[in-house]
């Protein structure tokens, strides 16, 4: 297990056991050698991810996510890790390595405005950066992933 501590003060737990139930999902995705990010409306770039649907599985919410986000769809997934954020109400996040097969076109990429390629995150200006991308425990399984 690894803590963190995010930039509002809130404890954060990072384990690496797939089994811990997780009702949302950050999403890193790459696309020949380039991560792919979001352009939220309202945050600015940041990784795809967001909450389980009803009855939906954990792999096709990430499908779903990414797609919806970027039109990105997936050639593989990986586990990184499940993290909890001890907000007021404690929450479970399954993050996960995508491998993006190719992308569809949209026009609408529903809160956000399409994908974005960067080689690096660090490459993203930093008041252009979702306060998600300057989160210590995403910024960890970030450099997880440059090892993958």
């Amino acid at each position: 297990m690894k803590v963190f501590t995010d930039s509002l003060g809130t404890r954060v737990e990072l384990r690496f056991d797939e089994s811990i139930e997780a009702r949302h999902i950050l999403v890193i995705p790459t696309f020949n050698g380039k991560y792919v990010f979001t352009r939220h409306k309202k945050r600015g770039v940041e990784f795809p991810g967001g909450k389980l649907e009803d009855r939906e599985t954990i792999y096709d919410a990430v499908c779903r996510e990414l797609f919806e986000e970027t039109g990105a769809k997936v050639k593989t997934i990986t586990y990184l890790g499940t993290y909890t954020v001890y907000d007021e109400e404690p929450f479970n996040k399954a993050a996960y390595k995508v491998e993006v097969d190719a992308f569809i076109e949209k026009c609408d990429y529903h809160e956000t405005l399409g994908p974005v390629l960067y080689e690096h995150l660090e490459d993203i200006h930093e008041k252009d950066k979702s306060i998600l991308l300057k989160d210590p425990c995403i910024q960890y399984l970030y450099d997880q992933t440059k090892t993958m």
